[in-house]
């Protein structure tokens, strides 16, 4: 079995080859195989010099490049079309998730009671960084109001650590270029007959926007409007 990690990346050369060496040297259980496949994003620092320069001593690297920043949600699409392993997962290209706790995720997939695995950085006891009050306002709100139109009962809908069975993420087309691909992606996934739907406690290690942390406000507004009209449109 093979698990392709989709890994966008913009103007992330502080942190991009510590996340690399964190995905490849993670060891995934049952003998899963790994897959990296990076979307450079238009990044106008060294980035993509260094995951070209890592690549070189990487085989299983896949690198993806757009020439001008199309947005997260344009990424996640262009790395799903090449994904060939059997289950997919988001991975942001900062190092605010632990590549080690794939492993977490990827257990009620392979146990086969799971079709979807969200990790949820509001549950469990793994360590979380305290940050911004209005942040976690945001996203439980977010979450709250998509949960009233998918009737799901997560904790997170706005997290970037989601993994699929690749049947289930490659049969919905995403719209969204920027953030809006999260509530996009489970308003759609909700909508698939019988899926199945876990949720695990991840731990987070946040960071402010001085240390390069990108959506804001405008993106929390974005992401109500994406909630109704992915599920009511």
């Amino acid at each position: 079995m093979i698990l392709s990690i989709l890994i966008p990346a913009y103007n992330e050369e502080n942190t991009i080859l510590q996340l690399l060496q964190k995905v490849a040297s993670v060891k995934l259980v049952d003998n899963v195989e790994k897959q990296i496949i990076v979307i450079n994003d238009g990044s106008t620092d060294n980035t993509l010099q260094l995951i070209e320069d890592f690549a070189k001593s990487n085989n299983s690297i896949t690198i993806l490049n757009n020439e001008k920043n199309s947005g997260k949600g344009a990424s996640i699409t262009s790395g799903i079309k090449h994904a060939t392993g059997d289950f997919v997962i988001i991975q942001d290209a900062d190092l605010e998730y632990d590549p080690e706790e794939y492993n977490i995720l990827l257990k009620p997939v392979i146990d086969n009671c799971a079709d979807v695995v969200y990790g949820s950085r509001f549950v469990g006891g793994k360590p979380h960084r305290v940050l911004f009050f209005w942040h976690s306002i945001g996203n439980k709100f977010l979450t709250f109001l998509s949960n009233m139109f998918t009737d799901l009962n997560l904790t997170d809908m706005e997290t970037c650590y989601k993994l699929f069975r690749s049947s289930m993420i490659k049969q919905i087309e995403i719209k969204e270029k920027r953030f809006g691909v999260e509530p996009e992606i489970t308003a759609k996934i909700a909508k698939i007959k019988n899926i199945r739907i876990y949720e695990v406690g991840i731990s987070y290690y946040g960071r402010t926007f001085s240390e390069g942390k990108k959506i804001n406000f405008k993106d929390g507004f974005r992401a109500i409007w994406c909630i109704l009209k992915y599920n009511l449109f």
